[in-house]
C-alpha cells in the first residue's frame, strides 16, 4: 500500500465544527476512532486516508514542509507563514467561513489620517519631531511588511504582538496596529479605527494543496475522489432540479430558457414522452415555472439536489495543474 493521503483539519472549536460540517455536506464523514481527544482520524469508506487534527498555524507550517496533502486553515495564515506561498501551496477552494480581514488601525484620535497615504505623512512627520520611527504591533510581520511597501511607507518599525494586539496603543507599546478582525467591533472598543484602504487582505478558511507532499498515484487518486465530493456538492447547491412533461417543447424553447434563465438540461432536450429535465438557480425557478408553463408544461415539480457529479472536475484539475508548474 502507498503512504497515506493526510488530510490536516482544525483541532477544536468552531473551525473544527465548521471544517467537519462542511466535509460532512460533501458526503465525507471525518471521525476519531480514539474518541474526542484523539488527533489522528480517517474518513469513512477511505481506508488509505488520515485526518491530522491540528491548530491552524501548524496546518499552515505542514503545508510547507510537505508533511500533509490538504490542509484546512486560514489564507492570512498561509500568506504570512509560508514564503513563496503561491509556488508551494495553492488554495484549491474557499470553505464560506472563518471569514476575517487583516486590517491597518490607527487611533480614532487621529481624525487627519483616513488613508495609506495620510499614514505615510504622518509616519514621516512623526520621524522627524520624535527620532524614531513610528511602531506597529502585529503578530502578521510578513503581509505587514510588504503592504506597507506597496504603499511606500518605509518609516516605522514592527512591534511583534504576543498578546491582544488592539491594546497596544492603549498601554503605550506601539502608536498603531495590524490585525484581524470580523466585525471591527474589538477595535473600536478599543479606540481604533480601520484605514479606508487598509484592508490588506480577505481571509477565509481554504482548501489548500501542498506541492511538496507525496503525490504519488495512491495519494493523487484520494485527491480526486475528495475533491470530486466537493465538486458535486458546489454544483449541487447551484442548481435545483425542475422536472416536466409537455411535447411543444423544443430545441428553440431551451435555448429561450438558457439565455432568460441561466438553466442547463443535463440529460439533453425532451425525452420521446415530452419529459423534460432541467437544472434551474434557485433565484429563477418561479420565473422559468411560470415560462414553461405559458408554453404549455401541465405541472412542473422542482426538487433539490445533493450532488451533481460531473465528467470534467474544475477542483482536480487546479490541482494536477498546480502541480505540473
Amino acid at each position: 500500500m502507498s503512504a497515506p493521503f493526510v488530510l490536516a483539519v482544525p483541532s477544536k472549536g468552531r473551525l473544527q465544527e465548521n471544517a467537519e460540517a462542511f466535509f460532512a455536506r460533501a458526503g465525507l464523514t471525518l471521525s476519531k476512532s480514539g474518541g474526542a481527544r484523539d488527533y489522528r482520524g480517517t474518513i469513512a469508506g477511505m481506508d488509505n486516508v488520515e485526518v491530522a487534527y491540528l491548530s491552524a498555524s501548524e496546518i499552515a507550517a505542514q503545508l510547507a514542509r510537505g508533511m500533509v496533502h490538504f490542509g484546512v486553515t486560514g489564507e492570512d495564515l498561509v500568506r504570512e507563514n509560508i514564503q513563496n506561498a503561491d509556488k508551494r501551496v495553492t488554495l484549491i477552494d474557499g470553505l464560506g467561513f472563518g471569514h476575517a480581514n487583516v486590517v491597518v488601525a490607527v487611533p480614532q484620535a487621529w481624525i487627519d489620517v483616513r488613508t495609506m497615504a495620510d499614514l505615510d505623512d504622518v509616519t514621516t512627520g512623526f520621524r522627524e519631531q520624535h527620532h524614531r520611527r513610528m511602531r506597529v504591533a502585529t503578530k502578521y510581520i510578513n503581509l505587514t511588511r510588504s503592504f506597507f511597501s506597496s504603499h511606500g511607507i518605509v518609516d516605522y518599525r514592527i512591534v511583534e504582538s504576543a498578546g491582544a494586539t488592539e491594546g497596544a496603543p492603549a498601554v503605550g507599546t506601539a502608536e498603531l496596529i495590524v490585525d484581524i478582525t470580523t466585525t471591527g467591533a474589538t477595535l473600536a472598543a478599543n479606540g481604533l479605527k480601520v484605514l479606508d484602504d487598509g484592508v490588506m487582505l480577505r481571509s477565509q478558511a481554504n482548501l489548500v494543496a501542498s506541492k511538496d507532499a507525496d503525490w504519488s498515484e495512491g495519494p493523487r487518486e484520494a485527491a480526486r475522489v475528495i475533491l470530486d465530493h466537493i465538486a458535486a456538492r458546489a454544483r449541487a447547491n447551484k442548481y435545483r432540479e425542475v422536472r416536466t412533461r409537455f411535447r411543444e417543447c423544443d430545441a428553440a424553447l431551451l435555448t429561450e430558457a438558457h439565455s432568460r434563465f441561466g438553466v442547463v438540461a443535463p440529460f439533453g432536450g425532451p425525452t420521446s414522452s415530452g419529459m423534460l429535465t432541467l437544472h434551474c438557480p434557485p433565484s429563477k425557478l418561479y420565473a422559468l415555472g411560470s415560462f414553461l408553463r405559458d408554453h404549455g408544461a401541465e405541472t412542473v415539480s422542482v426538487v433539490s439536489l445533493d450532488y451533481v457529479f460531473d465528467r470534467e472536475n474544475p477542483l482536480f484539475a487546479r490541482l494536477e495543474a498546480f502541480l505540473r508548474r
